[in-house]
Formats: structure tokens, C-alpha cells, sequence
């Protein structure tokens, strides 16, 4: 009908720190599992007091222990799924805004269980896509990519300045 707008579908929102470091072996992912066992970004929900880079730092932080620089703006967006068909509630899909953060020290994670590890870069592409459909492992396996590009033109951290997202 005129007049109307159309309805729109929106996804909630989560943050994700895409936590690296480089070593003698290249660059290296620090990845946390899920509760279901998957290996993911240390991800949550934003925080109404913080910007959404501080709260995906503060995500890292919790989920892997993770202490470092943060980019103030995020380099990726993907779609990101929670839960599975046969369970009540289904399956639950979000947009993740991914923030780059390259990690200085590593100490004790609040939140037990998520095991954090360090993989290469080939190595946390073949884990994000385990377990997962092909879509969602694809989407996780381009911020791998992304990731990369980013790290490679010497965008870290250190060359951005002070912008809120």
C-alpha cells in the first residue's frame, strides 16, 4: 500500500573481538569455545555504557583472557547463529560487528570452560568451520581473511585514532 514502509527484519546485535599476535610463525588467532564445544571469537552482547569496540575488549577479556589494543572501529560484519532446529527457541541468527585486537598478555579468563587457544591462520578457518553449516563457517572463515588484509597493510591498532563505534 502507498504510504506504507516496508517492514524490515533486523537482527540483534552482537560485538566480537577478533583477538591476533605475530610470532615467529606468522599471525596467530586467539580463539574460545562455545558452550556447545565450537571454537568462536571471544562475542557478546553490547553494552549500553560502553562503546561497542570497549565492550567486544571486554568480551576478550572475560571469554579469553585476553589483554591488549583494540581498534576503535569495526572491520567486519557477520551473521552469526545461536542454538539449533530440533531445540525449542530454534535457531537464533545475529549481525557480530568484529573488532580487531591485538593481544599484549594473556591472564586467568573470568568465564571457565572456554578453553582459549592460539591457532595459525589456516588452522582457525578449519576450526571455525567445524560443527558449523557451511554459511556461518564461511562467514567466519572471511573474517579470517579480512583479518589478515588488514594486519598485512599495517592497520593494527597503534594507526587509528580515538573514534567511537
Amino acid at each position: 500500500m502507498r504510504g506504507q514502509r516496508p517492514l524490515r527484519a533486523t537482527l540483534p546485535l552482537q560485538v566480537a573481538a577478533v583477538c591476533y599476535r605475530r610470532n615467529g610463525r606468522g599471525v596467530e588467532f586467539l580463539l574460545v569455545n562455545t558452550n556447545g564445544g565450537k571454537w568462536t571469537f571471544p562475542k557478546g552482547g553490547p553494552e549500553p555504557h560502553l562503546s561497542h569496540s570497549q565492550a567486544a575488549q571486554t568480551e576478550a577479556i572475560e571469554e579469553a583472557g585476553a589483554i591488549g589494543t583494540v581498534e576503535p572501529r569495526h572491520f567486519q560484519l557477520y551473521i552469526h547463529s545461536k542454538g539449533v532446529f530440533w531445540h525449542p527457541g530454534g535457531v537464533k541468527e545475529f549481525v557480530v560487528k568484529a573488532f580487531l585486537m591485538e593481544v599484549d598478555r594473556l591472564v586467568e579468563p573470568h568465564e571457565s570452560g572456554r578453553n582459549p587457544t592460539w591457532f595459525t591462520a589456516e588452522e582457525a578457518k578449519a576450526a571455525l568451520l567445524r560443527g558449523r553449516e557451511v554459511k556461518y563457517g564461511n562467514e567466519l572463515r572471511l573474517v579470517i581473511e579480512r583479518a589478515l588484509e588488514r594486519i598485512g597493510n599495517g592497520a593494527g591498532p597503534a594507526t587509528f585514532g580515538s573514534a567511537r563505534d
